[in-house]
């Protein structure tokens, strides 16, 4: 391994270690009902399928959204650089009623430790603008799909109307953002990288149509001064509302979540 790679491991290890758990909070919810939704709309029953998620973040820290699916009847499969953030997954799900235990392994998206055609579905959310190696992440999620299997590709939104991608530049760059190295895409930059994989695009929406500060500002909140965070929630209704009640809104959410399938 190079220092590089390594050090970028020990970064993510280190948040696995150390970072709150953001479960509960307001944006959280929303972030959770947003992620239900796309996998209600665009994968096929969950009943039975064989799902892969690329890191194992939200299941550790975040919207449990495989541990979500496998309660309705989905196998889980994930992994993770950081070995912290694999165990913490995985106890997430020990106990809980109508699942089936998390098969998470420690792994690189840019190298997944499976078989080619392993299964019907790939969900990576927030998880290959984190590196440079992009297309090699994109191109190990297209050869760990079965053929006719459908994945769910998102990465943050460079045209995001709140400006997000400029407030985590600005805090990158002054050792304020606490997930690191970060790009953003525009919708067609995606396309394009998805194609060149081998996918066939069969959809183009986004999630979390809300300020990246108020989210930001929302987990603070919730992680270290929870009685403010009644009012960082009271901010974030009206943008769940505004969601349910206009869907059009969606498409401008801060991550994009473009849906492809893998030619048979």
């Amino acid at each position: 391994m190079t220092t590089r790679a390594r050090k970028y491991q020990n970064f993510w290890e280190g948040v696995g270690k150390g970072f709150p758990d953001l479960g509960g909070a307001a944006s959280t919810r929303y972030y959770a009902q947003n992620e239900e939704r796309l996998f209600t709309e665009h994968f096929p029953a969950l009943e039975g399928l064989t799902i892969l998620k690329t890191d194992l973040w939200d299941e550790a820290k975040n919207t449990r959204i495989l541990l979500w699916a496998a309660q309705q009847g989905a196998r889980a499969f994930g992994i993770d650089i950081s070995e912290p953030t694999v165990r913490q997954a995985r106890a997430a799900f020990a106990g809980q009623p109508n699942a089936r235990p998390l098969q998470g392994v420690a792994g690189d998206v840019r190298d997944i430790p499976f078989k080619d055609d392993s299964f019907d579905a790939v969900y990576s959310m927030g998880t290959i603008e984190h590196f440079d190696a992009t297309e090699r992440a994109v191109a190990e999620m297209a050869r760990v799909l079965k053929p006719g299997g459908r994945a769910i590709i998102g990465v943050p939104n460079r045209h995001d109307p709140f400006l997000r991608p400029a407030l985590a530049t600005v805090m990158q760059w002054l050792g304020l953002y606490a997930y690191g190295y970060e790009k953003s895409y525009s919708r067609r930059k995606l396309r394009t990288m998805l194609e060149r994989a081998g996918f066939t695009v069969v959809a183009e929406t986004s999630i979390l149509f809300i300020p990246g500060w108020l989210r930001m500002l929302d987990l603070a909140c919730h992680s270290w001064c929870r009685p403010l965070s009644a009012i960082t929630g009271a901010l974030v209704w009206p943008f769940v509302q505004l969601d349910a009640r206009v869907p059009a809104v969606r498409r401008h959410g801060y991550l994009l979540a473009t849906v492809v399938t893998k030619t048979r």
